[in-house]
Parts: C-alpha cells; structure tokens; sequence
C-alpha cells in the first residue's frame, strides 16, 4: 500500500522519473538543516524496489544567496566516483528543484551511539584513511567545475573570505559585529604555507560519514567542499570531534600524518578553527527582509528544530571566542555567576510543562521527525527559565563591562554593542579586551543555555596532542 507522501507534486513526478519506478513511500529524517533527508522507495515495473535518498532543498536561492547547493555537491560525488574515498552514486540532481537522489546505503550515521569501544575506535581509524586518501588526491585531476584552478593555499583561502564577502554582501544587513572583526582577523592572518592544495570535504568527521561493522561505508554531505589546506579538513574534524568525541583523537591525527605525510600544524589548525566557527556564522546571517518575504524565523518555526538549532548555535559561539583566544594567544577568565534569588509566582509553569512534555506528550508521538521537534521545544523551554530566572542578571554584567569598555554606562544593551563595535573599528579599544568581552557574553548564554544543552554545555576543543 502506498503511504502518504509530503512531497511537491512536481518533485515526485522527477523522482519517479530518474529513479525508474512508482513513489511508494517517503520517509523524511531528522537532521539536513535547510536540506531535508528523505528514504525513498520506488517500486518497479518488475515488482522490485528501489531503495534510494533524497535530499532536498526547498529554500529558494535568490533568498539565500547560498552557493553550498546540492549542485555543488553532486559535482564532488561524481568527481569521487572512482576513487579511494567511498560516495553515493548519483541518480539524478534536479537544479531548479534543488534535489539531488542518490543510491541508500546500509549503515549508521550516529557516532556517538555507538557502544563497543573497540567498534569505535575501528570506525575511527578507518574513517582517518578515508580521510587521508582524499587529501591524497590530485585536484587537478579532478572534474570539479564548481571551484577554481587549484593555485596556492593562501590563494585557496583568499578566495574562501572573498566569497563570504559576496555572500554577507548579497544578503545584506548589518553582519554581527563579531563576525565582521573575525573576518578582518582572518584576512590579516592567512597562513603562509606551501603546501599542496587539496579537495577539503568542509565539516568532515562524525555525523557525516556512514558506518558498519567497524568500516566507514560512504563519506556523506560535501555542500561545503573546496579547495584548500589539509589542514582545514583537520580543524572542521576537531569541531565535530567536540559534538560527537573521537576517541583518542591525538593517535588517529599521527595515524594522519603517517599516511599522508602531512605534519599536523597545532597554529595553522587553530586559524582553521576560527575559520570553520566564522563560515557557520556566516551561513546563519539572514540579511536583509522586505515586508513581503518569508520571514526565516517563520520557516524555522515550521520546519527546523528551533531547540536543536538554539543549543548549537550556543556551543559554536563559546567554540568560536575559544579558538580565537587561543589563535591570538588570549587569556580567557570566567564569567560571573548569579546570586540565589526568590522565585516568582508563575515559575512553577516551566516544571509543569517540561513534565507533560516527557511524561504525556513525547511517549505517545509516533512520527520520528515530531519526537525530535518536541524535545527541541522542550529544550527552549528549559532555557526561557534560565532566561526569568537569571537573564536580567546577566544583563546587569554587561552593561557593567560596557561602561568600563566605553568609558561610560549605556542607556541599553543594544546601545552599548553598538557603540563598542564602532569602538573596535576606530581602534580605541584592543583586541584583546573585545575578544574578552565576546567571550563572558558566550559564557553568559552558555550558563543560561546549561540546562538545555546537556553534556554540550561542557564540551571544548579536544586537544590535539
């Protein structure tokens, strides 16, 4: 019997076509952020089925102004086809559409679930030769329309910044400015190496490569590949190694440098960690709306996991004032922590509410992607507590430290960021004092967020030796 399926009319139409057969079922996946995940099943005129993925992108791109497009991503998976480094076939990729279907492969994508310890380090060790392989590549022999010549490595990361320029510019809007002081830092800092230029996945590590009885099956999401420093691939490594721990992250990056040959460079991986926390804030900055356009928050609240999204969101951020800290050679001090206080009269609703959440309403929801929403709400619930019970606090500390930045107190919070980012660029206050500040604000957020983001809240760049 054939299930219901949420899809466009028009896009089950191209899927049959390209896949060869009848749409019997669809079943879309937690996870893919903007880019849905889908298992589709396509029955044949032989009575077989076709058990093939979908991903697909609903967003419209004048919007977006994205180039990390499920075209650029078909590209590398047809470039790697033949090569050591195991992908999805591709089926067919609808532009206009923005779908890609590829073969479904057997196997996990959840790292950290994994319970065997000996599994996991066999998953990881094989997951670093995948990884060495690619870097081992000669992009020049590669059919990667979608990048430039291959050049040098500054090269490389010039033209990485010189898009995202495009990109904040395209969107439009004020850009954070954090993210404006973390490119300018960026610029000023490239990495003067000689080394090769090679096809770097962007995000790699656990959670995007599939696995099964000890072995790396297909190595999945490309959308952020480029060309680049080898290097890079290590840094986005350590940031995912922070979601869902390598185990003994130190002995597989000598596994690394035995099979490649490339020496693990501590300075260049940290640049890269400012690097890859800096491109997540600039995937996430929204530009400009005009009154007529579909407000983001709007399309979040339909179809994205707001809680999820929040407590990730929190975690890059501290991640993101840590690297730079530590690629600047920053002294880092704790944040204030609140007073005990009363509670006020209606606080006894976020207990009641989080408890029929767990209790009533997440046991009897039976659709997988639903569960997740729910818990994510339940997440932001948590953190709206936080917010009653100690954000005006937290207020309080900043405008504090705004009035010694600034000289003088600011009449609001909005006022006094505005005014110490116009400060930072005319160089009255130092680098040192502005990453300072960034980071007792990501502190402050992070002991708010504490109790929705679990074992996250706790979590920091693992070490590298």
């Amino acid at each position: 019997m054939t299930e219901t399926v949420l899809l466009p009319d028009q896009l089950v139409a191209w899927v049959e076509e390209v896949g060869g057969g009848r749409l019997v079922k669809a079943d879309r996946k937690p996870g893919g952020a903007r880019k849905e995940a889908w298992f589709i099943d396509l029955e044949r005129t032989d009575g077989n089925v076709a058990e093939l993925f979908l991903r697909y992108d609903a967003s419209d791109p004048l919007v977006t102004k994205d180039p990390w497009t499920l075209q650029r991503e078909s590209t590398v998976y047809v470039a790697l086809a033949d090569s050591d480094v195991p992908v999805p076939r591709v089926i067919g990729v609808h532009h206009e559409l923005g779908a890609m279907v590829t073969e479904r492969h057997s196997g996990e994508s959840w790292f950290g679930r994994i319970t065997d310890p000996a599994e996991r380090e066999d998953v990881a060790r094989d997951f670093m030769t995948k990884l060495a392989a690619l870097h081992q590549l000669d992009p020049a022999l590669l059919d990667l329309p979608e990048f430039p010549a291959p050049t040098t490595i500054p090269d490389a990361v010039r033209w990485e910044l010189d898009e995202w320029d495009g990109i904040l510019a395209a969107r439009g809007g004020e850009p954070d400015p954090a993210l404006t002081f973390t490119l300018g830092w960026l610029r000023r800092h490239i990495p003067e190496r000689s080394g090769p230029v090679v096809l770097v996945q962007g995000d790699t590590g656990p959670g995007n490569f599939m696995f099964e009885d000890g072995h790396v099956v297909v190595v999945v999401d490309w959308e952020l590949a480029h060309l680049g420093d080898p290097m890079e691939d290590i840094a986005w490594l350590t940031l995912r190694a922070t979601q869902d721990p390598f185990p003994d992250l130190p002995s597989r990056l000598q596994e690394y440098e035995q099979l490649t040959g490339n020496e693990i460079d501590d300075a260049t991986v940290h640049y890269y960690q400012v690097m890859a926390e800096a491109k997540l804030q600039v995937m996430s900055h929204r530009g400009e709306r005009s009154a007529g356009d579909t407000n983001d928050a709007d399309a979040d609240a339909v179809g994205g996991d707001v809680g999820n999204g929040f407590m990730y969101a929190v975690l890059h951020r501290r991640l993101w004032l840590e690297a730079l800290a530590a690629a600047t050679s920053i002294a880092l001090t704790p944040a204030e922590l609140p007073p005990a206080r009363e509670k006020g009269d209606h606080e006894w609703m976020y207990p009641a509410i989080l408890g029929q959440l767990r209790h009533v309403v997440v046991p009897n929801i039976t659709d997988p992607l639903a569960k997740t929403r729910a818990k994510g709400l339940a997440r932001m619930i948590k953190y709206l507590e936080q917010v009653d019970a100690h954000g005006a606090f937290y207020a309080e500390c900043e405008r504090d430290e705004l009035a010694v930045l600034l000289g003088s107190r600011p009449d609001s919070l909005a006022e006094g960021r505005h005014e110490l980012a116009a400060a930072v660029r005319d160089g009255q206050v130092s680098d040192a004092d502005y990453v300072g500040y960034l980071w007792h604000r990501a502190v402050r957020e992070n002991e708010l967020a504490r109790p929705a983001m679990g074992v996250l809240a706790d979590r920091h760049w693992p070490e590298l030796r």
